[in-house]
């Protein structure tokens, strides 16, 4: 059986802007086994741009 840690890992999220600029947060691997892409805020260039999972 899977542990928790396993379950859902610390994962960061850059900005594909390029500025640099990353997020850090957990996802569920049984829910998204591929790499996530979430659109979030970019205080860099004051918009909202997609972030993808880096590892």
């Amino acid at each position: 059986m899977a542990s928790k840690i396993d379950l859902r890992p610390v994962i960061r999220l850059r900005s594909t802007a390029g500025t640099g600029f990353t997020y850090v947060t957990r996802k569920n691997r049984r829910n998204d086994p591929d790499r996530l892409v979430i659109r979030k805020y970019d205080p860099m260039v004051r918009r909202h741009v997609d972030f993808r999972e880096e590892r």
